[in-house]
């Protein structure tokens, strides 16, 4: 007997946030007071501190700030691509005209920020930045989210979340054929195979979750190994996990159930403090204004906001699309402005972008102070979106 449509696991997960949230917040600010303080070259220091072991050819010895950003991360993004699939076979995301809607906003939020970056950068030495505007940072944007609480319908967060998981693997893509050196591709077929064998084990519905978690962690070696960002691989392996649209719990469920509260109480906070470490200096203010800051602001909150926008009501409108449930246009553009929140990924294709320190500096300024607009004008105008509702249904 097929079962009703369950957001309990997911509602978990961000209620689980509730907490979590706040201790991101505390983290971000944390992180900011310390490199801006006399504690700034210790904690750069740790950071970079390398931790693990080298054994022949196989070696796991990587910094501090790597194993949080490229491993921690992979986890949440396992988590994620958790939830996205379970959507896609018995949820939100379960008809074409649903799935559809997040895929083709994510691309009209790619395509108009690096527009508009393009536009203000044209024939500059910062013209090769136009990537940085096009990534959300999928952890803050759902943090924002789990703030508003009963304030957007459950089927919102799950379009934000499926977004942003487009969105991410569009900014991977990019990195992987624009801001990639080298694509070393004999580690990217070992990827491929062990990706191959994770679906067999899928097609002939083995459940033992150790069947696809220890390959799983070999796909992450080799992904990350081959020069693509290693989160992809979270992503990758949360699509072969098995699950069912009957009432018996699938190792989907329970594995997204076991990483909820880790993932939301441990991970984000660390990430986030290892992230935020953004060192004030003289001329930062004033670099807002050059083609560069404007080109990340513009991009990331007037570029995430009409993009995800125009693109969506195209989609709606052609009947390529619908909107997701309890939802209606002045939500779908508040999502757009949440989107705007770049950080991680921006900041990490900013750092492949420009080789001149200064610009590196300019563009994570720009990072933060475009990510601070469009979370805290989204989350107000989200809110306010739902007192007017609240007071609509009551006048009626």
């Amino acid at each position: 007997m097929k079962k009703r449509i369950n957001l309990s696991i997911f509602k978990a997960f961000f209620n689980s946030k509730k907490l979590g949230s706040v201790l991101l917040l505390v983290c971000v600010v944390a992180s900011l007071i310390i490199a801006n303080s006399g504690y700034a070259v210790s904690f750069a220091d740790f950071l970079a501190k390398t931790i693990g072991f080298k054994i022949s050819a196989f070696h796991l010895d990587y910094s501090i700030a790597t194993w949080i950003n490229d491993g921690l991360m992979a986890i949440f993004f396992l988590l994620v691509g958790l939830e996205i699939k379970r959507e896609l076979i018995e949820g939100e995301l379960s008809s074409l005209k649903k799935a559809s809607l997040p895929v083709l906003a994510a691309i009209g939020g790619m395509l108009v920020p690096a527009l508009i970056y393009a536009l203000f950068n044209k024939n500059t030495v910062t013209a090769n930045g136009w990537g940085i505007p096009m990534a959300t940072d999928i952890a803050f944007a759902l943090a924002i989210v789990a703030l508003l609480e009963k304030n957007v319908p459950s089927s919102l967060k799950i379009f934000l979340a499926a977004l942003a998981i487009v969105d991410d693997l569009g900014a991977i893509l990019v990195i992987a054929f624009f801001y990639t050196e080298q694509i070393h591709w004999n580690q990217l077929f070992i990827a491929a195979g062990i990706f191959a064998l994770l679906l067999v084990f899928n097609f002939f519905k083995l459940k033992n979750l150790l069947l696809y978690l220890i390959p799983g962690v070999f796909l992450w070696y080799f992904v990350h190994h081959s020069g693509i960002h290693a989160t992809i691989a979270g992503v990758l392996l949360a699509f072969t996990i098995p699950t069912n649209d009957t009432a018996e719990l699938s190792p989907l469920e329970k594995l997204e159930h076991a990483l909820t509260q880790p993932v939301a109480l441990v991970i984000m906070p660390v990430f986030a403090l290892a992230n935020t470490n953004i060192t004030f200096v003289n001329g930062m203010v004033e670099g807002l204004a050059s083609p560069l800051g404007l080109g990340i602001i513009l991009g990331l909150f007037l570029g995430k906001t009409i993009g995800i926008t125009l693109m969506s009501f195209i989609a709606v409108k052609l009947k390529l699309a619908k909107l997701p449930t309890g939802a209606n246009w002045k939500h779908i553009t508040g999502m757009g402005m949440l989107a705007g929140i770049g950080f991680t990924m921006s900041i990490f294709i900013a750092m492949l972008s420009f080789n001149d320190a200064a610009h590196i500096i300019e563009s994570k300024f720009a990072i933060l102070c475009a990510s601070v607009i469009s979370g805290v004008i989204g989350y107000l105008f989200l809110k306010s979106v739902s007192k007017k509702h609240a007071k609509t249904a009551i006048g009626n």
